[in-house]
């Protein structure tokens, strides 16, 4: 569950600074939001997909729900309201990948638009915790029926310090980790992390890579180094990555390293969902035995 906007992507050749204009050199129009993100990357890697979030009956709304389904994403769950769907609008700067996005949502999901008796019992929830209310709702239903909850979060934004200790695997951006926890390191926020959940701890950090935590050991992974085109997803294709992972049975580093190489994958492709890999693209770039940065 999570929130579900489309994203306007737009390539400069650098980005602007504040009152200038820019023209762009390319632009790119499709679905965004970490959970419908990830759940398309699982879908390409052979995994079953379903997503609950919420749409306006507007066109965006219409566009988001057939681009899922197209990508074989389950959307019977998604909710339809009258309020405009959400939209993000994205600078990508040409040649970096670096990108600035800002998102416009008066859309949400409310605990009492869970109609949890009606689910499906999967074997994994992912939330975003943007809806906070609702991602607790979910966590809950989730931890009664014995089913692993994951949690996705790349910056703060809102205090999600009430779904933490629901959380089986925790796994989060940097820019989230380090001011959260108030540290410098990803080690350091994941001891002050692990405080609060008691499952996995992996903090991403870009092209410094992926440090993870499971059972007392911790376990880094380098990441793999790519002419990289637009950074816009590669944590969601992280999360697809390692959640294919663990539910294949992968140990810790495994799961690290086919994230990683995922969001690797990810970043040569503009959009945070055209470059996602099917397996045999990342059984390809594995193969290859890739450079890493460090």
């Amino acid at each position: 569950m999570g929130i579900i906007p489309m994203d306007l992507l737009y390539t400069v050749e650098r980005l602007p600074r504040a009152g200038e204009k820019v023209n762009a050199v390319d632009c790119c129009v499709q679905g965004g939001g970490p959970v419908p993100n990830a759940m398309v990357g699982l879908s390409r890697l052979g995994m079953k997909t379903a997503i609950i979030a919420v749409v306006g009956n507007d066109y965006l709304g219409r566009m988001a729900v057939e681009e899922l389904t197209r990508e074989k994403v389950d959307c019977r769950l998604i909710l339809r309201k009258k309020h405009p769907s959400a939209v993000a609008v994205g600078l990508i700067e040409k040649g970096t990948g670096r990108r600035t996005i800002t998102l416009y949502r008066r859309i949400h999901i409310g605990p009492n638009d869970l109609k949890t008796s009606s689910l499906p019992i999967p074997r994994l929830v992912h939330l975003d915790g943007r809806d906070l209310e609702a991602a607790l709702k979910l966590a809950r239903w989730a931890r009664r029926h014995k089913v692993t909850v994951s949690f996705d979060i790349g910056s703060v934004r809102n205090d999600v310090s009430a779904i933490l200790p629901l959380v089986d695997h925790l796994v989060v951006a940097d820019a989230f980790a380090f001011p959260f926890t108030r540290t410098r390191s990803a080690k350091g926020a994941i001891k002050r992390l692990s405080q609060v959940c008691a499952g996995s701890i992996v903090v991403t950090e870009g092209i410094k890579g992926t440090v993870g935590y499971e059972q007392g050991r911790t376990v880094r992974q380098p990441a793999f180094r790519v002419e990289a085109v637009d950074t816009t997803g590669a944590g969601d294709s992280f999360h697809a990555g390692y959640l294919y992972g663990l539910l294949n049975g992968f140990n810790m580093a495994e799961r690290l390293r086919f994230g990683v190489a995922a969001a690797a994958l990810k970043c040569t492709q503009p959009g945070a969902r055209t470059g996602a890999p099917t397996r045999r693209q990342l059984a390809r770039f594995l193969k290859g035995k890739p450079e890493t940065y460090a």
